[in-house]
C-alpha cells in the first residue's frame, strides 16, 4: 500500500511481549539470561505481527531501570548494562528485517534513547540527572548493542540530561 505521492504506509505497533501469542515480560526474559529464547520469541512476535499487517515495531525497549518505583520497569532488561546489551542484540536479532519484502519480520525500534529509565523518584517523565559517565558507561551501551545488531529506528526520549532532544 502506498500513497498517492508514492510514500508507502507503515503501521507501527506495541509488539512489547508478543502478539497473538504472549511471551515473558521483557523483565522476565532477562532474568532468564538467556538471549536466545528472547530472540526466539520476538522473531515468532515480529512474523505474527506481520501477518496482521504491521510493519514496524515500538520494542526492543532499551531503557535501564534502576529505581523499582519506577512505572516502567517491567518493559526493560533490568539494572545491568550488560544484561541490557546482551538482550537488545538478540531482541533486534529476532525482529529485525533487512528485507522490507519479507513476510516475517518486521522493523525493530530501540527506545527511549537514553536515560529514560532514570527518571528521578520513579516518576514517569520526570527529571533525568546523571553524569556523562553513568549516561556512557551505564545507560548507552545496550543503545549500542542494538545499532551494532541492526535496528532500524531510534525513538528519542524527552529529554537528555541538560540537553533536548527535540528543537523548541
Amino acid at each position: 500500500m502506498s500513497s498517492r505521492q508514492q510514500i508507502p504506509l507503515l503501521f507501527g505497533f506495541d509488539v512489547i511481549h508478543g502478539y497473538k501469542t504472549l511471551f515473558q515480560i521483557p523483565l522476565g526474559e532477562a532474568a532468564s539470561w538467556d538471549p536466545q529464547a528472547a530472540k526466539l520469541a520476538d522473531s515468532i512476535a515480529a512474523a505474527e505481527a506481520r501477518v496482521s499487517g504491521i510493519h514496524w515495531t515500538f520494542a526492543p525497549i532499551m531503557d535501564l531501570a534502576r529505581d523499582p518505583r519506577w512505572g516502567r520497569v517491567m518493559e526493560g532488561s533490568g539494572e545491568d548494562a550488560f544484561l541490557g546489551s546482551e538482550m537488545a542484540k538478540a531482541r533486534v536479532l529476532g525482529f529485525r528485517v533487512n528485507d522490507y519484502s519479507r513476510p516475517d519480520k518486521v522493523m525493530a525500534c530501540a527506545k527511549h534513547f537514553a536515560g529514560y529509565g532514570a527518571a528521578e523518584a520513579g516518576r514517569d517523565y520526570a527529571s533525568v540527572d546523571m553524569s556523562e559517565r553513568q549516561l556512557r558507561e551505564v545507560y548507552l551501551p545496550p543503545f549500542k548493542a542494538a545499532i551494532e545488531a541492526g535496528i532500524g529506528f531510534r525513538l528519542t526520549t524527552l529529554k537528555l540530561p541538560c540537553t533536548p532532544s527535540t528543537p523548541e
